[in-house]
């Protein structure tokens, strides 16, 4: 029986080609527990607004590299939750899948933590019900009580406490993990690149079309079974 793991920093309402990752394994670990990254991907992302590429970020209180991801809090001034919305309404609000699509986006960014682990962790567990995925999805801090091993061994030793018969990586760390050391305990190597994916945003011409944004844009405009045939879109190196 295969079982099949991939690990990633939490990242909030991610690209497609995160959850094209996340819907291709059987078990999904949220790397929790791991350096916080400044300018990261864990508290921002992009979105389509009046036509152009808009940054947004969620404020954090005293995030440092020297702590780890679930240890890093909210800001606790709680208006970056309403500026927020409004400006996804603002952007999107013409949007054909808007009134489907704005309750979850408020059901996730309204959703009550002082913690970006937690709130990621929840927005994924939305976003992984909306679209029918079966992916489990774990907290590395929760469970595998391995922080003291790191890169690869610390990978190996996730995967063996799951009993995972392969694991897949994104393209990014091809240099970092090796197929033959995989391969010695018994683990199938694979690396996922994503393909381009495009779909109309509003009326602009497909020249002008805006790649890999948040998830929320791709959904903002399709349909779910329409989502689901974009996550297959990949190739497994």
């Amino acid at each position: 029986m295969t079982m099949t793991l991939a690990i990633m920093q939490p990242y909030l309402l991610p690209y497609i080609g995160y959850m094209q990752l996340m819907s291709a394994v059987d078990t999904f670990i949220l790397y929790d527990d791991v350096t916080f990254i400044n300018r990261g991907w864990i508290n921002r992302n992009r979105l389509l607004i009046n036509g152009q590429e808009y940054l947004f970020t969620i404020p954090l209180k005293d995030a440092s590299q020297n702590k780890r991801i679930n240890e890093v809090h909210l800001a606790d001034d709680p208006k970056w939750r309403s500026k927020l919305l409004k400006t996804i309404e603002q952007g999107y609000r013409k949007a054909p899948y808007y009134q489907v699509v704005m309750p979850l986006t408020e059901k996730i960014i309204n959703f009550a933590t002082d913690s970006i682990a937690d709130l990621v962790h929840f927005s994924l567990v939305e976003l992984n019900q909306y679209l029918g995925l079966t992916t489990r999805l774990v907290a590395s801090s929760s469970i595998y009580n391995n922080v003291e091993l790191k890169a690869q061994e610390r990978i190996l030793d996730i995967c063996r406490q799951e009993n995972a018969t392969r694991y897949i990586n994104p393209i990014g760390g091809i240099e970092l993990y090796d197929k033959p050391t995989f391969s010695e305990v018994g683990i199938e190597l694979n690396f996922i690149k994503a393909n381009r994916v495009e779909y109309p945003q509003f009326n602009r011409d497909s020249k002008d079309f805006i790649p890999w944004l948040s998830i929320l844009d791709a959904l903002m405009f399709n349909d779910i079974a329409s989502i689901r045939i974009m996550l297959g879109e990949y190739e497994l190196v």
